[in-house]
């Protein structure tokens, strides 16, 4: 084919590759593809001319946009949990607290209901296990429950079971945040009764060294799950100036981010609870080590960051379901 001919058939293309950039990225890398067979077939049959320089700085812009458009995805992950996840528990940082109040309320009423009625922790826990615990405690190793079986396979449905409990206590509370609180009660009144079991045989602070190795992460989840359940149904109940179904629509976006970010804090609490817990005769201060620095990674993360992002500026914008992050210089105050 003629250079001259070459030209007039794909000038046209090229031009709007120039003049109409793209940012989806199925579009550049088809244009890229059909560039890069215009420039090898000019780099064949007109390899010193103006025209395969030309195409190749095509080629090039739309490489750019290609490389800038995957390190603005790529770093999409890590504004997410640097960024907007933790501003946007600042947000609900009441709600969060409101479900901090509620889940400690159920835990004293299992407590107090267990210390004053011996058949309530029956109820609550079963006879097979609390027969079972009492036969371990007898024995000398009250929590042998935590070894009855393999690591991986204890970790494996810890960690579905314990988010399939969050991912439940998050969709319930469309039922107007009273699906939520219900779970919220029946898992603190278990957390209770529990616990009152092994205080009522002298071993409450042992329970705490051994159970809350995981229970930390694991009960802060519920936590923070009961309050993504209260945000989606105070979106029904105090729409303010959305309709209900714009807020409950906005609502389920901030409760579903919520939720992502308990995934991996379920998994580290399903690896302690699978593959450490089970040494209840550890040095007590590796009990507490990894106690308080599953503790410290919550307030911090999920309390502290946040309000610390805050008071230097930062906030959150969505606009047609795009999040943006701002930052305003915060003012001095005399």
């Amino acid at each position: 084919m003629r250079e001259s001919l070459f030209i007039k058939k794909n000038l046209a293309r090229w031009k709007k590759y120039q003049e109409e950039p793209t940012d989806d990225p199925d579009e550049m890398s088809d244009r890229f593809v059909s560039v890069l067979d215009d420039l090898a077939y000019a780099k064949t049959f007109y390899s010193f001319s103006k025209v395969t320089r030309y195409i190749n700085s095509i080629a090039a812009n739309i490489f750019q946009r290609i490389y800038a458009h995957k390190k603005d995805e790529d770093g999409r992950f890590r504004l997410f949990f640097k960024y907007e996840l933790p501003l946007l528990f600042r947000k609900y940082h009441r709600t969060l607290l409101y479900s901090f109040s509620f889940f400690m309320i159920f835990v004293l009423i299992g407590t107090f209901s267990s210390a004053h009625d011996d058949t309530f922790v029956r109820g609550v826990l079963g006879d097979e296990y609390i027969n079972m615990t009492e036969r371990n405690i007898a024995s000398g190793d009250p929590f042998g429950v935590y070894k009855s079986e393999s690591p991986l396979i204890m970790f494996l449905y810890i960690a579905v079971n314990n988010i399939y409990v969050a991912v439940k206590c998050f969709v319930f509370g469309i039922f107007l945040s009273v699906g939520t609180l219900y779970l919220l009660f029946t898992n603190g009144v278990m957390v209770g009764a529990f616990h009152y079991l092994f205080v009522k045989h002298g071993l409450g602070w042992k329970a705490v060294l051994t159970v809350m190795i995981h229970g930390t992460l694991e009960l802060s989840s519920i936590v923070i799950a009961g309050c993504a359940g209260m945000i989606l149904g105070n979106s029904l109940l105090f729409p303010g100036t959305l309709t209900r179904l714009e807020s409950l629509k906005k609502a389920a976006r901030d409760g579903v981010k919520i939720m992502i970010s308990l995934i991996p804090v379920f998994i580290v609490a399903a690896f302690l609870e699978g593959f450490v817990t089970r040494y209840s005769a550890m040095p007590i201060p590796v009990s507490i080590v990894i106690l308080l620095g599953s503790l410290a990674f919550i307030i911090y993360y999920f309390i502290w960051y946040p309000i610390q992002l805050h008071k230097k500026g930062y906030g959150i914008s969505e606009e047609n379901g795009k999040v943006t992050i701002t930052h305003t210089l915060p003012t001095s105050q005399d």
